[in-house]
């Protein structure tokens, strides 16, 4: 199903699955946002970022809209966006540090139309890095990270959050070194729920079911109440 375009900056959070633009700080962002089933809605919005720009990454990614789909299916309302470059959206590639700012410009809506409801970020690869770069400045609730970068960004010098914090890691990645992330996580003081995927490329080919299940039983117990009618 096609979402609905809505007008830019949208002064409410669309009551129907819907694309947009969203004002960001070197121009326009192209943004998407979708809707859990009212049965199960959840006060919560998460918001997920996509992989490298420079190498075709975007919102359409099918490990992002795998991600969302789970999210969204776990009773959280969602929002996927371009960076700047990426579809849509205005500016140029930033190796990270004005894609920071694209996420705080994205979230900075999120927070004025739902202001009452719980913060949820998510990426993958260049995403997660993104995403767990801004999750204390931006004081996120929840953090699912899909084959984070260790080792082709700095990591390291990064304030890690103490929130409930999924990350997900292929075995067989060929980007990501997955040793590299097993040893970043066991040199955290605050460790994250990690799943390791046997036999897992970086793209998840033929394990996309496999990484929704994980998503979907992980973040159970951290899910906000359900939304009020």
């Amino acid at each position: 199903m096609n979402p609905t375009e809505f007008p830019a900056d949208p002064a409410s959070f669309p009551d129907v699955a819907a694309s947009f633009m969203l004002a960001g700080p070197v121009g326009k962002l192209e943004t998407a946002t979708d809707l859990a089933a009212p049965a199960g809605a959840r006060g919560g919005v998460a918001v997920i970022c996509h992989p490298l720009t420079s190498e075709g990454g975007s919102m359409h990614n099918k490990v992002v809209t795998m991600v969302e789909r789970a999210l969204r299916e776990s009773g959280l309302d969602t929002v996927r966006f371009n960076f700047r470059e990426a579809g849509n959206s205005e500016g140029s590639y930033d190796k990270g540090r004005g894609e920071r700012e694209d996420l705080a410009a994205v979230v900075a809506w999120v927070r004025r139309v739902r202001p009452q409801d719980a913060l949820w970020l998510a990426g993958f690869s260049f995403g997660s890095y993104v995403s767990i770069s801004q999750a204390v400045p931006l004081h996120a609730d929840a953090l699912i990270s899909i084959a984070p970068p260790a080792g082709h960004y700095e990591l390291d010098t990064i304030a890690l959050p103490t929130c409930p914090w999924l990350i997900v890691q292929g075995e067989a990645d060929e980007v990501v070194e997955p040793q590299a992330v097993f040893d970043w996580v066991d040199s955290m003081a605050h460790k994250p729920e990690l799943v390791r995927m046997p036999e897992t490329s970086h793209f998840f080919h033929r394990r996309l079911m496999d990484l929704r299940g994980a998503i979907k039983h992980a973040v159970r117990g951290w899910l906000p109440p359900l939304r009020q009618a």
